[in-house]
């Protein structure tokens, strides 16, 4: 089936200018024009559009997309360096993982810091006794 360009922006959740934007920068050369000159998406083309913003989405350049596409329109030759990529950008958004675990942990952390203070009525009274449970912790070990 092919889609309009209006079409394959709302399917895909991107503008129309990103999508000429993206044709300019070479990242669509499977796009097809109909005898209008009007460009008509294929649903290969959404899955194309699909690998393009998830590589983005996740940290990759353009120009590393670009590569990719390039290297993918060169066929089998080049299937170790595809492979390299996607392990290297695996990599990358599992240090993206980890970092925002970290993060995520340090916000529960106030979250549960507020809703204690929130039990009692305030910041400081929380404070006071999550000190004395804590020193008394280290003398009584309870």
């Amino acid at each position: 089936m092919g889609y309009s360009i209006g079409q394959t922006a709302k399917m895909m959740n991107v503008t129309t200018h990103t999508l000429r934007y993206y044709e300019k920068e070479g990242l669509l050369p499977f796009v097809r024009k109909n005898a209008s000159g009007l460009r008509v998406f294929s649903d290969n083309d959404l899955g194309w559009l699909a690998m393009i913003e998830c590589l983005k989405e996740t940290g990759m350049p353009l120009k590393g997309i670009k590569q990719y596409i390039d290297w993918y329109i060169e066929g089998d030759a080049t299937l170790q360096q595809r492979l390299d990529m996607f392990k290297a950008q695996k990599q990358k958004v599992e240090e993206q993982i980890a970092l925002y675990r970290k993060h995520l942990d340090k916000i529960n952390y106030k979250i549960n810091m507020y809703t204690e203070a929130v039990k009692r009525g305030s910041w400081d009274k929380m404070m006071e006794e999550k000190l004395l449970a804590e020193e008394k912790k280290k003398r009584f070990g309870k």
